[in-house]
């Protein structure tokens, strides 16, 4: 399967009612080509409407070329900035969604066993993403391009238990990254949209736990918080199929490290607190250095807290902390070269996402 996402998402915060005038408003395309389109939150194409075809229409399928010079307002162009990373996150995850209701049918799940309400969620999950993606461009001003999507490979190859797991991780990693973007955003009104999205995101993943894999849905007292969002963002660039990008797209995400990738060894660790774990480097043409003189240092993120543990330069191994609460939520982990990686430089390689919740899960798809 594809290597898939990263990280944890958002704390629960109080949700600041949206402008209705200026950038960011998510009522600024309303009345494109001169009529009202569905508007999330209006609409029932974003919350229950059930069907394979997408909910999004044509125009919203493509890039949307900027329609103003670029103006100097720096908190806008930043929060474009953000917003256009934040889009092209989100085609790949609307794209799963959409693929699935293409794929399956009530059938396929419940001949596993599940609720004959589960093809239903799918679609619905599906809709309120396609509500994201319109959310997004919206939240885009007029002097930016708004990023269109390309082509994904999830790995599942119609297999609804495969689909269902990487799911998980989807959403688990979703609401990794908003909170390092909540970190990013200059106006309030970007923070407030950004914990919306990430309490839905919530709910999303919470119904997997629950109907799906019959576990506890809570991930503790937080979900996990990782503060370099556009390194996890860009471990999604593994799902897209090469070439196949809107030429017009900006670079993705934007600004890029392009850190080397970090997995590890299935069959030496259980992937849970207080395991040894080996690390590798997959990408042989991306490999981290490591000067001899210097110590190098795991480091690990649960909840709202990390914790640094020896890194072997030599055999690539270190010990996930045996203090994280099992069975919830995930665990996420760098190569840094400074205990707790206090900036982003720090970090040498990853980040790579432990799914702890369903436990079962955490060799097959993390």
């Amino acid at each position: 399967m594809a290597s898939v996402l990263a990280t944890g998402f958002v704390l629960i915060a109080g949700i600041a009612a949206l402008p209705t005038n200026g950038l960011h408003n998510p009522q600024v395309s309303r009345n494109l080509n001169g009529r009202s389109d569905p508007v999330p939150g209006e609409s029932p194409l974003f919350a229950t409407y059930l069907g394979k075809e997408t909910p999004l229409e044509p125009k919203y399928l493509k890039p949307i070329p900027a329609i103003e010079p670029a103006g100097g307002n720096v908190s806008s162009v930043n929060d474009d900035n953000l917003f256009q990373n934040l889009l092209s996150a989100e085609w790949a995850i609307y794209s799963f969604y959409q693929q699935g209701a293409e794929a399956f049918s009530t059938a396929d799940f419940t001949k596993l066993g599940l609720p004959n309400t589960t093809y239903d969620r799918i679609q619905q999950i599906r809709d309120n993403e396609a509500g994201h993606i319109r959310i997004f461009q919206d939240s885009i001003s007029n002097q930016s391009l708004k990023p269109g999507p390309c082509q994904y490979d999830y790995g599942f190859d119609n297999n609804a238990e495969t689909y269902l797991a990487t799911q998980v991780l989807l959403e688990l990693s979703s609401m990794a990254f908003l909170t390092g973007l909540i970190d990013q955003a200059k106006l309030s009104a970007t923070k407030s949209a950004l914990v919306a999205i990430a309490e839905t995101e919530s709910r999303h993943n919470s119904w997997a736990l629950i109907d799906v894999w019959n576990v506890n849905p809570f991930a503790g007292p937080s979900d996990t918080v990782y503060p370099y969002a556009n390194q996890i963002l860009d471990l999604t660039n593994s799902l897209i199929v090469p070439g196949s990008c809107p030429k017009e797209n900006p670079p993705y995400p934007s600004p890029n490290q392009h850190l080397p990738s970090l997995e590890f060894v299935r069959n030496f660790t259980t992937g849970h607190p207080g395991a040894h774990i080996q690390f590798t480097f997959p990408d042989e043409t991306n490999q981290p250095i490591f000067n001899s003189d210097k110590e190098y240092h795991a480091v690990f993120f649960h909840g709202v807290n990390n914790i640094t543990v020896p890194f072997d330069t030599a055999q690539h191994t270190s010990r996930i902390p045996e203090q994280f609460d099992k069975k919830v939520g995930l665990i996420l982990a760098v190569i840094a070269s400074e205990p707790g990686a206090p900036t982003e430089d720090t970090v040498i390689a990853g980040p790579l996402i432990l799914l702890q919740q369903p436990e079962s899960l955490t060799l097959l798809v993390s």
